[in-house]
């Protein structure tokens, strides 16, 4: 079984990148079965561990580095910590694993924050990129002034808007926005940029590094594979 992250990765690989079924089930090192029923379904199946499962020595720890890291960012460059340091404070704090194994996950964390700059382009081509946005308005209802919350979409190429009203940003809100704009253009854009996408980020971590929640990933696997012509 696999989770809602791998499921993603299967279908995007698949319909955005047009990589092969086998090429994915290689370099993902999943089973090609596994592969197909991902392709198949736009629906992360369901998730049930048999037994609990083995907590690694260094996992209680991860949440102290990820604080010490942050810590880290006030200091001054040369009293920063070193690998080694973080390595000593855990062993004080009760940490009775390898220092490799904390110099590796260190190692790992800090690659992935390594992430180029991301940017929308100053040209676009037509279907490819949309953006999105939350924004508000005064609005009368039966006689009285309400306060809606309004979603936005803007196609890049063509610059077509469409704006729905809803009386909350709420999570239900953010999709159906999603759904009947997909439905007033006729077709998904290849790409979505948010301005604000609190709707679909459960923490924010270090860095630019964002958890998005396990809904917003299903909602928008379901859509992969689709695209529009602006």
């Amino acid at each position: 079984m696999i989770t809602v992250d791998d499921h993603e990765q299967i279908r995007r690989a698949y319909f955005i990148d047009q990589k092969s079924k086998r090429q994915i089930a290689r370099e993902l090192q999943h089973s090609r079965s596994l592969v197909d029923r991902a392709v198949a379904s736009s629906e992360a199946p369901g998730y049930h561990q048999a037994k609990p499962r083995a907590v690694p020595v260094l996992g209680p720890f991860k949440t102290r580095i990820d604080e010490l890291l942050a810590e880290n960012e006030t200091l001054p460059r040369k009293q920063r910590y070193t690998s080694y340091v973080v390595f000593q404070k855990l062993r004080a704090e009760g940490y009775a694993g390898g220092e490799s194994t904390v110099r590796g996950y260190l190692s790992r964390l800090r690659q992935s924050q390594r992430r180029p700059a991301v940017y929308l382009p100053l040209e676009f081509d037509p279907g490819i990129d949309a953006q999105v946005d939350w924004g508000e308005a005064e609005v009368v209802l039966a006689g009285q002034p309400v306060t809606v919350q309004l979603f936005v979409m803007r196609l890049c190429y063509s610059r077509r808007l469409f704006v729905m009203a809803f009386p909350s940003q709420k999570q239900e809100s953010f999709f159906d926005g999603h759904v009947q704009a997909f439905q007033y253009f006729g077709g998904v854009p290849h790409r979505l940029s948010y301005d604000n996408l609190r709707t679909a980020i459960d923490h924010v971590l270090l860095g630019r590094q964002r958890q998005v929640n396990d809904r917003f990933i299903l909602f928008r696997s379901h859509y992969e594979g689709s695209t529009s012509q602006d």
